[in-house]
């Protein structure tokens, strides 16, 4: 393996002129499927030292909303780039979307299709229980309440890549999308949207932490990629490794990388 990746944390290079942190959230922020309050407490340390913080996460926009108006974060981005929820003057928050609502609509019905197809060809394969909140993309459980067996991982990823798809498999759940956009997309655009920023011209001021698969192309892209200790599990299946990694897993990784920032912040 090259020493460029799954270097210490400790080694981070962290720019003085850091604009912000891109997050996953499902055991990246989680432990135990739960945000501990000392890692809400961490990003708000990062909010106080006047850093942007944007979750991207393959969770569904009904599942976040909770979420983007409890934690001091700038906005989520669910269902893998899709949609976003973002807080308003009035305190409110507004959803915003890439694609258009006809759009939307005609995927959703050719996706709802899809996955009753799974479910009836896959043994032991179910939606995801967080099902009723997406409005962008399909999910299937392999990790969240269940243990699937990759063969039956594969055959989801190749029935949705089949049916004109995106898929990709996250530490709980595979998804299934129609359209362009990704965690990578949605990043720009968010970033585009709410700080009138280049991502990509801007891609070494910014940090991305994350533990799986869907997280890839964040890796790939972002070279300040860090992933937290439990990425050990997905290390065999990663094309693309982030370039760190932190010594605690999960949410208490996240801690650890907002420590390490902090200490560098004047």
């Amino acid at each position: 393996m090259s020493q460029e990746f799954l270097r210490p944390l400790s080694e981070l290079p962290v720019p003085s002129n850091l604009l912000g942190v891109l997050t996953d959230i499902d055991d990246t922020l989680t432990t135990d499927g739960v945000v501990p309050e000392h890692v809400v407490a961490a990003i708000g340390r990062l909010k106080d030292a006047g850093l942007r913080v944007v979750p991207i996460t393959g969770r569904p926009v009904g599942w976040s909303v909770p979420f983007a108006s409890a934690w001091p974060v700038d906005a989520i981005v669910a269902e893998n780039g899709a949609v976003a929820l973002r807080r308003n003057a009035q305190g409110t928050l507004d959803k915003l979307y890439q694609q258009a609502e006809a759009e939307r609509a005609h995927n959703f019905a050719q996706m709802q299709q899809v996955l009753a197809q799974i479910e009836a060809q896959v043994e032991g394969a179910s939606r995801a229980t967080d099902s009723a909140g997406r409005e962008c993309d399909i999910a299937v459980d392999h990790s969240e309440y269940t243990n699937m067996p990759q063969a039956q991982i594969d055959q989801c990823v190749a029935i949705m890549k089949a049916a004109g798809m995106n898929a990709t498999v996250s530490s709980i759940h595979i998804n299934g999308w129609f359209g362009e956009h990704n965690k990578l997309e949605g990043a720009r655009w968010i970033v585009r949207e709410l700080f009138d920023i280049d991502l990509d011209a801007t891609l070494g001021q910014w940090i991305y932490i994350g533990d799986s698969t869907n997280d890839q192309l964040m890796f790939q892209n972002v070279p300040l990629s860090v992933g937290v200790a439990n990425i050990a599990r997905f290390v065999p299946q990663l094309q693309h490794l982030p370039r760190f990694v932190t010594q605690a897993e999960r949410g208490d990784g996240f801690v650890q990388l907002a420590a390490q920032i902090l200490s560098h912040q004047k």
